[in-house]
């Protein structure tokens, strides 16, 4: 009866502004980010989804090894959208919101060495808490290459002390054994945390989407970071755990102009003899 008056009367009818569910990936360096986002957007079913990627490095890469999400698509390049409540973020969202009926769910994927309270409390401190609803935190852990130092970070402890949901990924590659240390040493620090063992970030997406698991009362006052702007090369959490990113792009030329082929013996020469400082590498060549 009420679609009857609906149809009939549309007039009469306030229509209430959507309030889109969000959910944020977050985790450390290599563990799977983009992997799980690449599930998720390979099983959306019809499912409307706006992709957000924070990019650490100069040169935008993980969005181009992601699947096509069409316009529903924003990179937020060039440092942590985490060190501080980011406008930027917080337009990026408002704009995907007023795309009228474009968007049914948000998923913004952190860089791997980001801090997510201070995004956690851009949803839920500012204007977006009334056009959208924090659903979950899930921080994605690399069981091959899991390390207990990696936690002396201020910024990856954080991953896992606010994650609403640990996905320990890679699990086929290491032992049950180690498995059991992995899970024993999340929960020592994330009592109750609800723990799913993945492959290749495969998990039902039921478990991880619009599952209204994040709960904004037992966090909200435990850290207010500043409104004020600052340049991701200032970021204390950057400066403190010690990470750079060093980007290189070779000339992009059109085809007929590129006198030069790309000289793939010199690059993995260069690849060989990487400084053992260098955590992480990932490109497209």
């Amino acid at each position: 009866m009420s679609n009857l008056v609906m149809q009939v009367c549309p007039e009469s009818v306030s229509v209430p502004q959507r309030i889109i569910p969000v959910t944020i990936i977050t985790g450390f360096l290599g563990s799977g980010k983009t992997t799980l986002l690449n599930h998720i957007l390979n099983n959306r079913h019809g499912l409307k989804i706006a992709v957000i990627v924070n990019e650490f490095g100069d040169i935008d890469i993980d969005s181009q090894l992601l699947v096509s999400v069409d316009k529903n698509m924003v990179q937020l390049g060039n440092g942590c959208i985490c060190c501080t409540i980011n406008q930027s973020l917080v337009d990026t969202v408002y704009e995907m919101v007023d795309r009228h009926n474009s968007v049914d769910y948000i998923v913004v994927e952190t860089t791997g060495i980001a801090d997510p309270l201070p995004i956690m409390l851009s949803f839920v401190s500012t204007e977006l808490r009334d056009v959208t609803r924090l659903d979950s935190v899930l921080t994605v852990v690399d069981a091959e290459s899991f390390t207990s130092t990696h936690y002396e970070s201020e910024a990856a402890l954080n991953q896992l002390i606010f994650g609403d949901i640990i996905l320990l990924n890679k699990t086929d590659l290491v032992s049950p054994q180690v498995v059991d240390e992995v899970e024993n040493y999340i929960r020592s620090i994330r009592p109750g945390a609800r723990i799913i063992s993945t492959q290749y970030g495969e998990v039902p997406l039921t478990l991880i989407l619009d599952i209204g698991f994040n709960d904004a009362s037992t966090y909200l006052n435990s850290s207010q970071p500043t409104h004020e702007h600052h340049d991701h090369r200032h970021s204390p959490h950057l400066e403190n755990d010690g990470f750079v990113a060093v980007s290189f792009e070779s000339e992009s030329l059109p085809e007929q102009l590129c006198q030069r082929p790309f000289d793939l013996l010199r690059f993995q020469n260069f690849l060989d003899h990487l400084s053992p400082d260098v955590y992480r590498a990932k490109g497209i060549v």
